[in-house]
C-alpha cells in the first residue's frame, strides 16, 4: 500500500514538475499549458496508453487536468459504438459533466464565501 502511495505521489509530482518547466523555461501561459496538457490526455487516451498510467499510479494520473482529455476521449469513443457520431459529441460531455458541474458550484461558493477580488 505504501508503494501505491509512493508511484501516485512521483507521477503526479511529474506532471506538475512538466507543467511547471513549461512556465519557466517555455514561457507558455497557463491556458497554453492547460490547452496542452488536456489535449496530450486526449491523445494518450486515444491510443490506450493513459489507462495502464493510470493502473500504476492510481489518483496520481486521475487528479491532473491531463485525465479530463482522456475522459473526454473515453466518453466519446464509448458513446460512439452505441450512436454513431451523434455519441462522440454527447459521450464526451456525459461522462465529464459530473466533474464540470461539481467544479462550477464549488467555484461558485468559493466566490461567495472568500469575496475574491477582480
Amino acid at each position: 500500500m505504501l508503494a501505491m502511495f509512493f508511484w501516485a505521489f512521483v507521477i503526479g509530482g511529474l506532471i506538475c514538475v512538466v507543467g511547471q518547466l513549461l512556465f519557466d523555461v517555455a514561457k507558455l501561459t497557463p491556458a497554453h499549458t492547460l490547452s496542452l496538457f488536456v489535449v496530450i490526455g486526449a491523445v494518450l487516451g486515444g491510443f490506450d496508453l493513459y489507462e495502464p498510467l493510470v493502473n500504476f499510479a492510481g489518483a496520481g494520473a486521475t487528479i491532473p487536468i491531463v485525465s479530463f482529455g482522456n475522459s473526454l476521449v473515453n466518453g466519446a469513443m464509448m458513446e460512439s459504438e452505441k450512436h454513431g457520431l451523434v455519441g462522440v459529441l454527447t459521450g464526451m460531455f456525459e461522462i465529464t459533466s459530473s466533474g464540470i458541474s461539481a467544479a462550477i458550484v464549488f467555484g461558485f461558493i468559493g466566490a461567495l464565501v472568500f469575496r475574491p477580488k477582480g
